[in-house]
């Protein structure tokens, strides 16, 4: 049995590990790809810039920690092994009161902060 598949190696990914790699908040970085879709892991606190997405869905897992996901007619609060999604158009920010990490299943090429560009903006998310 060959370990590629598709040819790219078959690997497990450690998420401890991985996050161990990022000492930065807000600074989503690639662990995967899959079907158009770039599977990112990030350390968030804070308050993080309002945003929507025109084009793109996001899915947000909670791996350690709590954050709430920020809407403007209310707010859903996530612990980990929580998960949400967030329509396309849908104007939101995530709130961490303390570090928390998450993962994101977005197609690739989607900024991290949709249609609101800002210094926070990642053009180009590294690779772990």
């Amino acid at each position: 049995m060959s370990d590629r598949l598709g040819g790219m190696p078959v690997e497990k990914v450690v998420l401890a590990r991985k996050f161990a790699a990022i000492d930065d908040h807000w600074s989503p970085r690639i662990i995967g790809e899959l079907n158009g879709q770039h599977v990112k892991i990030a350390k968030i606190q804070g308050a993080f810039d309002w945003h929507h997405h025109e084009h793109e869905d996001e899915l947000f897992l909670v791996h350690r920690g709590t954050f709430r996901m920020e809407f403007r007619d209310r707010a859903i609060d996530l612990t980990p092994g929580d998960m949400l999604i967030v329509p396309r158009g849908v104007e939101h920010r995530p709130v961490a009161e303390e570090e928390a990490e998450i993962l994101m299943f977005e197609p690739a090429g989607t900024l991290n902060t949709g249609n609101a560009v800002s210094e926070r903006t990642i053009h180009d998310p590294t690779r772990l």
